[in-house]
């Protein structure tokens, strides 16, 4: 995943509508549905700023926080779909254009497109961690594990309608929050740019500065902040607008978490309190609560916030459910996690398990890192994780489907990007002339922690050897074979012969 730092991001609280597409029934998602719907309008939430350290979290209230003068000095914008919306209708405030850009991380839209998507997913250093002597042999890793995952990827793409729905539904996520905004009273163009496949980070940022926007919000599509989501996107939009002289003169602001905001834990407890109904005895239900995992070491030495505000995440939720009278009992997990390294527990499988053998029958998973339905809800949670409950002894199995574009959560974007309107450019001190990074830097107590000034690399992922039959010297393996792996790539590139290119995986090595 991340190869980044401990940066500390100053968090002030926290798509298009294309036609209907071929949807299957296993998607599960409103957006579709709701695409000529207009969204309900709400003053659900009130915005909060959240700074985390690794000991204490500060609450503050974004209208007063003197904090913020560092805020984020580059900024952006992203691309909405070229046919909703012409650059003349680019909405003003005043003079100023005003833009939001949601940001995603991408996916295949057919099975042609899963082995180009795994490349660039591979590709991305924060992703996959070279030492800095074997930083040349990214692309070639990324080819060669791209390739060989392809296969099996696209049976899960195949099982689930032959490719991913992401870009369908962020781009009708978009699409609604422009018409909050519209309702709100402030007209802005949506864009949407996503880290791996199309429409790319760069083709949304070329959008908007063809459209001229003056005023930037940066609104990632990831509840709760990790490195290797929301800081991904930032780090990559930071080396864009680096270079660019529209871009460093255009104001911008980042909302990096919007977990906590009232709209949201809303809208997820109204979709947990539905899904209820649908099992016979409904306060007998287990709510399992299953998010995307991360290395261990991302958390505990890199100091990403992801594993607190996931954790904080689920407590409003449940005081929420608590408020309604409904009281079961509940358990956090994560999924989807890959290497011979060790990622954030408990893990989801195998809490299904313990509590098939602890004799829970009924299970209502609730995917509570995603907003919108992909392969890892769809194929992972509805295919994988029900048929292993099911073997586990759980008798009734249900879902809560992502939000999409649920009205209350719609609209709660809407209130987040207006809330944060008068930071955009507030904080922006000199950047032509300093340069700053998109990602502000400060203390501990001040900012969450993701990158630092000095990019350093994260902490290796196990850093204690241990002799013996253990983990850690089955991870030491997996690093010889890495290592043996790397050697073997090395002798391709420098003698141009080998299996790689007599498989034709390496042609530009020839």
């Amino acid at each position: 995943m991340n190869q980044s730092m401990n940066i500390r991001i100053q968090s002030p609280s926290p798509s298009l509508l294309l036609p209907p597409a071929k949807c299957s029934s296993r998607w599960r998602c409103p957006c579709l549905r709701v695409q000529l719907e207009t969204c309900a309008s709400s003053n659900l939430s009130k915005m909060s700023l959240i700074s985390r350290g690794s000991s204490a979290w500060c609450k503050i209230q974004p209208m007063f926080n003197e904090s913020l003068t560092k805020m984020y000095s580059s900024q952006i914008e992203v691309l909405v779909t070229s046919r909703a919306q012409e650059v003349s209708d680019t909405p003003a405030v005043g003079d100023d254009k005003i833009g939001v850009l949601l940001l995603n991380l991408g996916g295949p839209e057919t099975l042609e497109d899963v082995q180009p998507f795994l490349f660039n997913l591979f590709a991305d250093p924060d992703i996959i961690r070279l030492p800095r002597l074997f930083r040349f042999l990214q692309k070639p890793l990324a080819k060669f594990i791209s390739v060989a995952r392809a296969p099996k990827s696209k049976e899960g793409y195949a099982s689930i309608g032959g490719g991913s729905p992401l870009r369908q539904i962020t781009d009708a996520q978009a699409e609604e929050l422009r018409k909050a905004l519209s309702e709100k009273n402030v007209l802005a163009k949506v864009y949407v740019g996503m880290r791996y496949w199309h429409p790319f980070t760069e083709e949304a940022i070329e959008q908007i500065k063809l459209d001229r926007i003056t005023k930037l919000v940066v609104l990632p599509l990831y509840p709760q902040f990790s490195i290797s989501t929301s800081g991904s996107s930032l780090r990559l939009l930071e080396s864009i607008f680096r270079e660019d002289e529209y871009l460093v003169n255009m104001q911008h602001t980042v909302i990096p978490s919007w977990y906590q905001r009232e709209g949201y834990i809303k809208a997820m407890a109204d979709l947990i309190e539905k899904q209820l109904t649908n099992f016979d005895r409904p306060k007998e239900v287990m709510i399992f609560f299953s998010a995307h995992g991360v290395p261990v070491a991302y958390v505990e030495e890199a100091g990403d916030p992801y594993k607190a505000e996931m954790e904080e995440c689920v407590d409003l939720i449940m005081e929420e459910l608590e408020k309604r009278r409904i009281n079961n009992a509940y358990t956090l997990a994560y999924q989807s996690r890959v290497g011979p390294v060790e990622w954030l527990k408990p893990y989801t499988d195998d809490t299904i398990i313990e509590l098939g053998r602890k004799g829970v029958k009924s299970l209502l998973a609730v995917p509570i890192s995603f907003v919108s339905e992909h392969i890892e809800t769809l194929e992972e949670i509805d295919v994988e994780y029900k048929e292993l409950a099911l073997k586990s002894g759980i008798e009734k199995w249900g879902r809560v489907p992502a939000l999409c574009c649920e009205p209350t959560f719609i609209s709660d974007l809407a209130d987040a990007v207006i809330e944060s309107l008068p930071y955009v450019g507030a904080m922006a001190v000199s950047n032509l002339e300093a340069r700053q990074s998109l990602v502000p830097l400060g203390s501990v107590e001040e900012l969450l922690a993701a990158y630092d000034s000095q990019r350093r690399e994260l902490p290796p992922l196990v850093t204690v050897w241990e002799w013996g039959w253990t983990k850690s010297a089955e991870t030491w393996n997996g690093r010889a074979a890495m290592l043996a792996v790397l050697v073997l790539l090395v002798l391709e590139v420098t003698t141009g012969e080998g299996f790689l290119h007599q498989w034709g995986l390496l042609p530009l090595f020839r």
